[in-house]
This record gives structure tokens, sequence and C-alpha cells, in this order.
């Protein structure tokens, strides 16, 4: 089956496909937000953005929250199963003082990926 289309450069009518000028592609970075909150209040927040295409998506996560960590001057948080899969359903998980030895001074650290790795 042969389709016809329009070439824009050469400004005619044409069937091959390959010569034509494709979009060039548009990606986008792995962005996730952490939120520190006390009493349904925001103290701090932070968006960690990585572009390196090496890293799969858990990697990316747990640089994020070790930034997060980091800048938040916290310890890192243990991972339980409920975060695991609330995280891996909706993409945002909260860790709360059972996730953490030492006292925390918050309620609850909030973790959400706002932007996925993608090209168009």
């Amino acid at each position: 089956m042969n389709k016809n289309c329009y070439n824009l450069r050469e400004g005619r009518l044409t069937s091959d496909f390959n010569n034509i000028p494709h979009r060039r592609k548009r990606c986008r970075m792995f962005r996730i937000w952490g939120k520190l909150f006390r009493e349904n209040r925001m103290l701090e927040d932070m968006v960690y953005e990585n572009n390196d295409p090496s890293l799969n998506r858990t990697k990316k996560v747990f640089a994020g929250v070790h930034e997060f960590c980091n800048v938040f001057d916290l310890q890192e948080p243990i991972w339980l199963d409920k975060n695991i899969e609330e995280f891996k359903r909706i993409g945002k998980t909260r860790f709360y003082q059972d996730n953490f030895i030492e006292t925390i001074a918050f309620d609850y650290l909030e973790i959400h990926v706002i932007e996925e790795d993608s090209c168009y």
C-alpha cells in the first residue's frame, strides 16, 4: 500500500516517508518533589531533577531521597512494604516516625514523582 503525503521541505507530494523531515525528539527529565510537614503545614520542600539515561527509575528515586535527606539534614528513611506498594501504585508516599530510627521534628516526609522520563 503506497500512501502519498506532502513534503514541506520540497513543496511537493511524495510517497517516500523516509525523506520527510521528522520532528526533533523532546525529552523530559525525571523530577521528584520532597516535602516536610508538621501539623498539616509544609515546612520545607525541594525538587530533585535527574536526566541521566543510564539510571533506572528506582535508582533515580533513591538518589532523590538521598538528596532530600542531605538537604533537610535527615537520616534516610526505611522503606516499609506499605511505602513500596503506595509508591508503585500512585507515585507518592509518606514517611512517618516509624520509617526513621531517630526522633524526627516533623510529622512526615512526603515524596511525589511529578515528572517521569519520556521522549516525544
